[in-house]
């Protein structure tokens, strides 16, 4: 972030941690963490939030942006929310956890990952919560026709995009590689580029595969889709769903629709849920007014973010094993939503 987002992103860190922080044009006391009393869904007004999100041209960017616009509207302001342009999961829970950021997109297996301190948190398990399951990242795996790339395996010595360093991209790009037998580091060119850059590199020939997990649609696979349709094409990679279920429960089945791109058929693929995060200590009643908000503008979202159509409210606790935040469980129990 620069300029005034980067002095947003910093008074938000003031107004939820309950530190007394210098930085970017002063010094401002900020209400307690969370006190463990009953949750009203009242906030002070002034009250700042940052949501990190993902690649610009991906779907977090666009409706975490979306999401931050509704939460001030919905609070008549009382809630100044913004949204920034990161890496995705795995940065995304550690900058969460270490406060530039209030709230975070994140798949479910990276989010697994941070509660039980396994892969990319080296042991160590992260102070996060849910405040809700939201939609479906579809894993999206495109390779160009003249790459003789037919399957996972076939990308030994081939330049592939396992996506940002420190997303969830990254993450479930590596997995896929070593169930097919390949060492990301060592048996592919690894690209670890954002999905702007992968693009491009598909389009002229530098890369010969992407990674890519996010819904449906993508504006930048719909941009390459729409741009290179006779280069490229999508890659079936279900033959490796047995090997990644054993990795993480949250893995399942899951199919493109062919009207998705404008595809010639459906392409079937494995899907990973994505969740929004808080940490463990956020005011409850902060979370409940995300929550709320989140549901009660849903028409809203889903007229901007054609992947906010995956998002149900009844699927809203399924957080495990990342625990749900009490103030999102109140939001819910008020909305009405299945237990």
């Amino acid at each position: 972030m620069t300029g005034p987002s980067k002095v947003l992103g910093v008074l938000a860190v003031f107004a939820l941690t309950g530190a007394v922080v210098t930085g970017c044009g002063g010094r401002q006391d900020a209400p307690s963490a969370d006190s463990g009393g009953e949750v009203t869904c009242d906030v002070p007004g002034d009250t700042r939030v940052s949501i990190a999100t993902g690649n610009a041209t991906g779907v977090y960017f666009s409706l975490g942006n979306a999401f931050a616009e509704q939460v001030s509207a919905a609070t008549g302001g009382k809630v100044k929310a913004t949204a920034a342009e990161t890496g995705a999961s795995v940065q995304n829970i550690q900058q969460l956890v270490g406060g530039t950021y209030q709230v975070a997109f994140s798949l479910a297996d990276t989010a697994a990952d941070a509660v039980t301190g396994k892969g990319s948190f080296d042991g160590k398990k992260q102070p996060v919560q849910a405040i809700s399951r939201i939609y479906p990242n579809y894993t999206q795996v495109i390779v160009r026709n003249d790459a003789g790339i037919t399957s996972i395996a076939d990308m030994r010595g081939k330049r592939v995009s396992t996506g940002s360093p420190g997303s969830g991209t990254e993450v479930i790009a590596n997995r896929l590689l070593e169930s097919a037998g390949l060492n990301p580091a060592s048996d592919v060119s690894a690209q670890r580029l954002d999905l702007t850059k992968t693009v491009d590199g598909m389009k002229d020939g530098s890369i010969d595969a992407l990674f890519w997990s996010g819904g449906l649609p993508t504006p930048g696979i719909t941009d390459l889709i729409t741009t290179a349709r006779s280069d490229v094409s999508f890659l079936d990679i279900t033959a490796a769903l047995p090997k990644m279920e054993e990795i993480s429960e949250v893995y399942e089945d899951g199919v493109i629709p062919a009207a998705t791109y404008g595809l010639p058929a459906d392409t079937e693929t494995i899907v990973v849920p994505n969740l929004l995060l808080v940490r463990d200590d956020v005011d409850a009643n902060v979370a409940c007014v995300l929550t709320k908000t989140l549901f009660d503008r849903l028409p809203q979202l889903q007229e901007v973010v054609g992947a906010a159509k995956g998002i149900e409210l009844d699927d809203a606790r399924d957080t495990e094993p990342v625990p749900l935040n009490r103030g999102a469980e109140a939001a819910l129990q008020q909305l009405g939503a299945d237990e």
